[in-house]
């Protein structure tokens, strides 16, 4: 337990100094949310603890929006990292594909690995994308990129390819379509499921009353 409090420890003062300055939706307290709710899931589910905590640290520690797309970089620094505090090569090698494996981005193409692991922390990243908290990154990463908020002109786009997603400039209300709404459905454990209908439901109110006030009526 000693060595494994240790590896977290070192790991988590890594992610902070790599994410200092980072976008806010996307910063080291994204880290903690998920690491956090990775744990209470964590608590209901099967699986190797020191692998679910070291993935939800490090899953977006070089999130390939911020670096050209490169979706190589993250579990390349991650692996280095791993290595450089002596974590065993099985359990670098199972977080490196879980960081490789587990967006959202990924999920519109061929799933190329899965584990139980994976299942936990993509459920808790998920889960941070979703409710207050998800409205609040959509929008804050919405006017890091001078997105509109809203355009009745430019609908959303359904069924994208993971290209699509990719490039994608569109208003940020149309992410809820092309995104947020549809996680509930795509939670993998029973908690997470749980958890994802109320904040499902809190995004749809908020939605409703979006278009009420956007009419003058609200």
């Amino acid at each position: 337990m000693v060595v494994k409090d240790e590896i977290i420890e070192r790991t988590i003062a890594y992610v902070k100094a790599e994410l200092a300055g980072a976008e806010g939706g996307h910063d080291w307290w994204h880290i903690y949310r998920v690491w956090k709710t990775t744990r209470e899931i964590m608590l209901h589910e099967e699986g190797d603890v020191l692998v679910v905590e070291l993935a939800a640290l490090l899953h977006d520690i070089a999130d390939s929006k911020f670096n050209g797309g490169d979706e190589s970089i993250g579990p390349a620094k991650a692996e280095a990292f791993m290595r450089s505090i002596d974590v065993s090569t099985e359990i670098a090698a199972h977080v490196v594909n879980i960081i490789r494996h587990m967006s959202f981005k990924s999920s519109l193409s061929e799933q190329a690995f899965t584990s139980q692991e994976m299942m936990v922390v993509q459920d808790a990243d998920r889960l941070d994308a979703i409710g207050a908290i998800g409205i609040a990154r959509a929008f804050n990463y919405g006017g890091f990129k001078n997105r509109g908020l809203y355009d009745p002109d430019v609908p959303p786009v359904l069924n994208m390819t993971k290209e699509e997603y990719k490039n994608s400039t569109a208003p940020t209300i149309n992410h809820f379509y092309e995104k947020l709404l549809l996680l509930k459905d795509k939670m993998n454990t029973v908690t997470g499921k749980e958890l994802a209908q109320k904040r499902h439901d809190f995004m749809v109110e908020y939605l409703e009353q979006f278009y009420r006030e956007w009419e003058g009526r609200g």
